[in-house]
């Protein structure tokens, strides 16, 4: 079999998975298909993705759900204001011997070590807890007392949080933000819907999920979004919008100097074509196309552009400065 025609394979393959997903996801969650399309496109682009929005939305029950239908270890870590690095990561404990009463050190893994992390509540605890995921999202890999781990593959960091204008919250450090591909903002679901979710948590057990995909899947279909050919004015497009968002960059517009403090930087270029490859590849096309990147761009920086005083004091919020710079880019 050709490699051509193994891709093939893999891509018709991941066509019935994609279905599959959204047929036992939707026994639980009602409605956020979108939040979930781009969930799927974080996967298998090897991203990690934020969520954000006011308690009570289900943003815990959507990441439990899609760990339910993918036959991967899931680790769940509530973060709380005391919270300690070592209770993400793992600690080394004394160990006796029962027969020699030798002592020694071993080193017990935090909940750190699975395939899919839900950080529930991520910006509950303070930024030093927080930054203990930051080797093991970047490196896949856990340091500690002089030994590093590396971590299972799939590995994605799945964090909730809550508005940082809730009492309470800590803001993630820039260093931290810039780590997930994506920041979803979870908004309430419309009436008809709310009635849907009422009836159906009120009135019946809650479903079984059977699982959709194994790491091996999983695996192959993060390998073809790799070999997916992007014609080279797409990813000219990508990285010029992800310029423009700086303030001293040739390529931002007027308003952009005007508003923005801090741009997006290179993983953002990256994580857009990764994404609208992955995005093209869900919807059975061959190749991505401006529209992909354009449609990836707002979850893509919306958590790396930084406002400033001007754009606050004008009413001006981070969506609505990055809106009006894809007006610019597409007329």
């Amino acid at each position: 079999m050709t490699d051509t025609t193994q891709d093939l394979v893999i891509l018709d393959k991941l066509k019935d998975s994609r279905n599959q997903f959204f047929n036992e996801i939707g026994k639980v969650v009602i409605g956020q298909r979108k939040i979930l399309d781009h969930m799927l496109i974080a996967l298998l682009s090897k991203g990690h993705t934020l969520l954000v929005g006011v308690p009570g939305l289900a943003k815990t029950l959507l990441i439990k759900s899609l760990a339910d239908v993918l036959d991967l270890s899931f680790k769940r870590i509530q973060f709380t204001p005391d919270l300690m690095p070592s209770d993400i990561t793992g600690t080394e404990l004394i160990d006796i011997d029962p027969t020699t009463d030798q002592r020694s050190f071993r080193f017990y893994k935090g909940p750190v070590f699975g395939n899919i992390i839900l950080a529930d509540e991520i910006n509950r605890t303070p930024p030093k807890t927080q930054a203990a995921l930051l080797e093991a999202m970047q490196e896949h890999k856990v340091t500690a007392a002089g030994h590093t781990y590396n971590l299972e593959e799939p590995f994605f960091v799945m964090a909730t949080q809550n508005p940082i204008e809730q009492e309470g919250t800590y803001p993630l450090p820039e260093a931290q933000l810039d780590r997930f591909m994506f920041n979803l903002k979870i908004d309430y679901p419309t009436i008809g819907e709310e009635i849907e979710i009422v009836q159906s948590t009120t009135a019946s057990e809650p479903f079984k999920l059977d699982k959709v995909m194994s790491i091996h899947e999983i695996l192959s279909y993060q390998n073809l979004v790799l070999r997916v050919p992007i014609a080279e004015n797409v990813i000219e497009f990508a990285v010029k919008l992800v310029s423009a968002t700086r303030s001293k960059s040739e390529f931002s517009p007027d308003f952009i100097r005007q508003w923005v403090d801090w741009g997006a930087g290179p993983r953002a270029s990256q994580y857009l074509v990764l994404g609208a490859k992955a995005k093209a590849l869900l919807d059975g096309r061959p190749t991505p196309d401006i529209n992909d990147i354009c449609e990836l761009a707002l979850p893509v920086l919306r958590h790396r552009v930084l406002p400033n005083f001007n754009a606050e004091a004008e009413g001006m919020k981070v969506d609505d400065i990055l809106n009006q710079l894809l007006d610019h880019f597409t007329v």
